[in-house]
């Protein structure tokens, strides 16, 4: 069966339940998630200059719209290759700091095959970063401040992410995955 938006839109919005905020790899995502709060945008196809084009129409849109929380600009085709999602990374990085975004919004990475510079590819770790599809999380950086001034620890949710991911274990993992692909 042949995936449509609204298919890759289950499948990440499942992810974003059962692993983001099931495992409580982000433990600000609740809130925005339940209040539907989340903007997701599909590019499909999803060109180099298309996925530049969207990420400054997103930060515009979030400039616009105060109640959208943040976006998820999903990719589900053209960005198989993790380290070419990489290399388009940083130029959407860069791209935000051309346009006077820098200290105004960042961009997180989640891909299917996203891998630490640390790890193995089979470590679960990198499961805390692996997603249905290539996404690029686009995030309010006020909205960071703000929630992690009332978080205890924040410096180390990364390292109790990587933590969770390895007691599960990596076959845990993968099957969490899958089940969101199946949505």
């Amino acid at each position: 069966m042949e995936n449509t938006h609204d298919q890759w839109i289950a499948q990440t919005r499942s992810w974003i339940r059962e692993v983001v905020i099931g495992l409580q790899f982000c433990p600000f995502a609740a809130q925005p998630f339940q209040q539907d709060r989340i903007r997701y945008v599909v590019l499909d196809p999803a060109p180099l200059q298309a996925v530049l084009e969207a990420v400054i129409k997103e930060a515009y849109h979030l400039d616009q719209e105060p109640e959208t929380e943040t976006t998820l600009l999903i990719l589900p085709e053209g960005y198989a290759d993790f380290m070419d999602y990489l290399d388009m990374l940083d130029l959407c990085e860069q791209l935000l700091v051309d346009q006077g975004y820098e200290g105004i919004y960042q961009v997180a990475s989640f891909h299917p095959r996203y891998q630490f510079a640390d790890t193995d590819q089979d470590d679960p770790a990198n499961y805390t970063n692996r997603s249905p599809h290539a996404m690029l999380h686009m995030i309010r950086e006020d909205s960071i401040t703000r929630v992690l001034e009332h978080y205890p620890d924040p410096e180390n949710i990364p390292e109790r992410n990587r933590e969770v991911a390895r007691a599960k274990g990596l076959v845990a993992m993968m099957a969490l995955r899958e089940a969101c692909l199946s949505s």
